[in-house]
Order: C-alpha cells, then structure tokens, then sequence
C-alpha cells in the first residue's frame, strides 16, 4: 500500500506510522519543578543525536490549548533532567508513569519508585534503573506542520553518565542482561534479549566483494 502522509487516507483504524521507525529507545525522563515536585514520564519519540559529546533529544506535544506538559516545563524553568534507562523488570512502573497527569504529583512515590541523588543537578535519578543520563538542555525547537499540536524539541547536553557495575562485562555493558525495554507502535514493546555483533568491512575486504571505493 502506499498513502501520502501529509494526506494520510490509508483507511487504517490507526495511524501506522508510529509503528514504522522501530524499536525506539523509552525516553524514560526525571525532572523536579521550581517548587520541588519530581516528575517522571516516558516519552515515545527520544534518542542520542551525537556521541562526542553524547547529546539526547526528546520531542513533546503540548497539551490541548498550548499548555506544556510537566516534564518539559520543569526542564525549560530549572534547564536540567535526568534520562533512566526503562528495562524488562520496570515496565509496570513505566506505564503507570505514563497514566499520571496532575501535576501536583510525585510520580516515583506514586508508582513505588525509589529517588535517587544525582551528581551534576538537581532532577533525581531512578535508582532502580541501570543506566542514567544527567542532561543538561541546551535548545529548544518547535516543530513545524505537526497537524496533532503544538510538538517541541528539546536537545540536551549529557553531562554525567551512571552504569550499574553488574551489567558491565569485559569492559562492555551488558545490553541483552540488563533487558532494555522499546517503543513500537500502537500500545506495543519490545524486550531486548538477543543480541549479535557485525564488524564493518575494511576497503581489502570490500575489494574481495568487488566493492572498490
């Protein structure tokens, strides 16, 4: 089938594309507002932009009239939060994350989460996660003919990294054992458990393919 996605008639009962780009990493974001309150939600469309230095982004739509959601408020007002790496073992956590709106809540009490100090700001961390990204922002972007809402993107600056030690083995972290968790379509993830290497090919070993560049 084909359709034109900016006329997007493809006579589905749901709008596909979501589940075309896939897996997409969780961005599973920590924040704490000017008045204290912790937030954390996951946000669907979230990944590493750069890797020297290491830069993540995130896009959030706005609420129906233009209001910001919490998480992005927070990250605009206090300019930091915190990116935990969603596994296998807090995914019911995740998606109760998700399903909180109020934003008088603390969502890591609320969902039985554990807050845990970060170095470099002042969002907490989730303890319970392996991985965590302290961020730093720095730029905002308003996307342009989002049909849905009003969406952003907000780029940040990663400026301290925390890896649980038992998920690092011979120098490499542990991705199938830590059982990260990805976004698909629809209300589908993805556990990953099955993991392979492919070296890339030098220019004597695309020669021998016939590939010479």
């Amino acid at each position: 089938m084909f359709y034109d996605a900016l006329h997007p008639d493809h006579g589905l009962p749901h709008r596909p594309t979501n589940a075309l780009v896939v897996p997409r990493p969780i961005g599973w974001i920590s924040t704490i507002s000017l008045d204290g309150v912790t937030n954390l939600a996951p946000y669907s469309f979230f990944n590493l932009v750069n890797g020297d230095p290491p830069q993540v982004m995130l896009s959030s739509e706005r609420r129906a009239g233009g209001e910001k959601k919490d998480t992005q408020r927070n990250i605009e007002e206090t300019g930091e939060f915190v990116f935990n790496l969603c596994t296998w073992d807090l995914r019911e956590a995740m998606n109760l994350s998700a399903s909180i709106e109020a934003p008088s809540f603390d969502e890591l009490k609320a969902v039985g989460l554990t807050p845990a100090p970060s170095r470099l700001v002042r969002a907490p961390r989730v303890a319970e996660a392996p991985i965590h990204l302290e961020c730093r922002l720095q730029q905002v972007v308003a996307l342009q003919n989002t049909r849905s809402g009003h969406h952003d993107l907000l780029i940040g600056d990663v400026v301290g990294v925390h890896i649980d030690d038992a998920y690092i083995t011979d120098g490499l972290v542990d991705t199938a054992r830590m059982r990260v968790l990805a976004r698909l379509g629809y209300n589908d993830y993805a556990v990953i458990e099955n993991v392979f290497s492919t070296p890339r090919l030098n220019a004597a070993e695309l020669a021998k393919l016939g590939i010479v560049q």
